[in-house]
């Protein structure tokens, strides 16, 4: 475990996702499983550690980064670089090769965010690929919010766990583009 404000902890994290490992990281709602967003064998890890497989979101970098994944209308980008503050998630068809297709919903569609946390920025500006954030937790389990919980539940299964205390806030409020409209998932 390393806390996120060791100035060699962005460089782990970073080595480790290269080579195909498991990251656990704080963002501003919750602490996420990260992972390279293209590599299949990682992804298949996560599912794993959560028992299930389904559809993921990734952290993004910044909204310029963002527009260029997407594959919507112009109006329609607009409208989903507005949903993006304040760490909100969106579900939006993206161009091919963003991310594996294992993560993606119908469509080609990817959830997306861009938490407001220092080190999910200098991660995301740092890493050549989108990472996967998922919550820290078995599938319908309440997400995990203490370290020391998450180290004894999950540190046989990941590479690194990066710290910021307790964090305890609810998940992103989550909107999926239907047709033109946005619809309210959480």
């Amino acid at each position: 475990m390393m806390h996120w404000e060791n100035e060699k902890t962005l460089d782990k994290a970073s080595e480790i996702l290269l080579n195909g490992g498991i990251i656990i990281y704080p963002t501003d709602t919750l602490y996420g499983f990260g992972c390279d967003a293209k590599n299949d064998e990682a992804i298949d890890k996560i599912n794993h550690l959560k028992n299930r497989i389904s559809p993921m979101s990734v952290i993004a970098p910044s909204k310029r980064v963002v527009k260029s994944w997407l594959n919507i209308k112009e109006s329609q980008k607009r409208e989903a670089l507005s949903l993006l503050d304040g760490g909100k998630t969106i579900i939006v068809p993206v161009n091919e090769n963003i991310v594996s297709k294992k993560i993606c919903g119908n469509n080609n569609s990817l959830g997306i965010r861009i938490p407001n946390h220092p080190f999910c920025s200098l991660l995301s500006n740092n890493f050549p690929n989108p990472i996967t954030t998922t919550s820290v937790n078995r599938t319908k389990m309440p997400a995990m919010i203490e370290p020391l919980k998450i180290i004894k539940e999950f540190s046989k299964g990941v590479d690194l766990i990066i710290e910021d205390g307790n964090i305890n806030q609810k998940g992103s409020e989550i909107r999926m583009l239907k047709k033109d409209n946005w619809i309210r998932i959480r």
